[in-house]
């Protein structure tokens, strides 16, 4: 109902915008003519006014026409200046609306997403402490509820780190404390911390000889985090999830592979865009809040690198990172 008011309201605003844009062109066309037909006016009234037998008639009715040319081509002139800087005003304005109003749609679609992000760890996590509190549960059970809470608490504690880095970054207030990393043991804990939840998690075995690359390690973790938690969110739970890391002269590679339903082209450089996530919310199926595939991107081009999406066969998605390490 919300998205129907919003396209209705979209509709208006662009036929009032077309209309007002229709009415000041044709006032200005109106104008031109008014003033041609003006300038014909003062130049016919002119020359009735010599008198023919004027030794210098014949010059005088040179420059009245020589000035009525000029004022031709004054006006056209003019206009053409007007005609210009109203269309290149109008196109401006025009999508800077466009913009802003799309702008507040993934606003608000990311106030509907964080909320329910926000709502479903902490109920989990309320409903398995008081299952422990209320029932006798042997210690087998209890561990379960108790990881499964833990694995709540660190999603509820992810989401805040990308909220938190995401104001900090686009404010410009987040330095990068850069220092020489293990890129093979970064992948490795990064693929632990989501083993415990989803056993279908695959990692490749890693490069024999460590790779490394100088960088700022919690954005780096973050990132891969983002890249891992994006590829099982949309693969499902029946689906493997593949991360790689190979290391080239002078580039390291981590590759996140899912089988889901993968990107369209039209939509492999939106994904990126800060709140843009597919569908609405109230058809979406998948969790998410739009910022992570943006920090990723953020924090991969501040260290130097490359992100990008390639299918992946016979369907999903594959999210390439490369980086610069450090014997380049």
């Amino acid at each position: 109902m919300t998205s129907l008011y919003k396209r209705k309201r979209l509709t208006v605003i662009t036929i009032v915008y077309w209309f007002l844009l229709s009415y000041i062109v044709t006032a200005l066309i109106f104008w031109f003519l008014s003033l041609m037909k003006q300038n014909d006016q003062m130049a016919e009234y002119r020359l009735l006014q010599l008198k023919k037998d004027d030794p210098d008639y014949l010059t005088k009715v040179a420059e009245i026409e020589a000035e009525q040319k000029g004022k031709v081509f004054q006006y056209i002139g003019e206009g053409s200046t007007f005609m210009l800087l109203i269309l290149v005003g109008a196109v401006f304005v025009y999508r800077a609306t466009r913009k802003q109003i799309r702008l507040n749609d993934q606003q608000q679609n990311f106030m509907m997403a964080i909320t329910h992000e926000l709502k479903t760890p902490i109920a989990i996590v309320k409903l398995n402490l008081e299952t422990i509190q209320k029932r006798k549960l042997d210690e087998e059970q209890e561990k379960k509820l108790v990881v499964k809470a833990i694995g709540e608490t660190n999603r509820l504690n992810d989401l805040c780190t990308n909220i938190l880095l995401a104001s900090q970054i686009d404010a410009g207030s987040y330095r990068l404390q850069k220092e020489a990393l293990n890129l093979n043991e970064l992948v490795y804990e990064s693929a632990q911390y989501f083993k415990s939840g989803f056993a279908r998690l695959q990692l490749e075995a890693l490069p024999e000889e460590a790779v490394y690359i100088k960088g700022d390690p919690l954005l780096l973790q973050l990132a891969l985090n983002n890249l891992i938690d994006n590829a099982i969110k949309y693969s499902g739970k029946e689906k493997m999830v593949l991360v790689q890391l190979s290391g080239e002269k002078t580039d390291a590679i981590i590759k996140v592979k899912d089988q889901g339903e993968g990107i369209t082209n039209s939509e492999k450089a939106r994904v990126f865009e800060k709140f843009y996530r597919k569908g609405s919310e109230n058809t979406r199926n998948t969790k998410g809040t739009g910022l992570g595939l943006y920090l990723t991107k953020k924090i991969i081009k501040d260290h130097g690198g490359s992100i990008w999406v390639e299918d992946n066969a016979p369907s999903g998605c594959i999210f390439v990172v490369k980086l610069r390490t450090m014997t380049a």
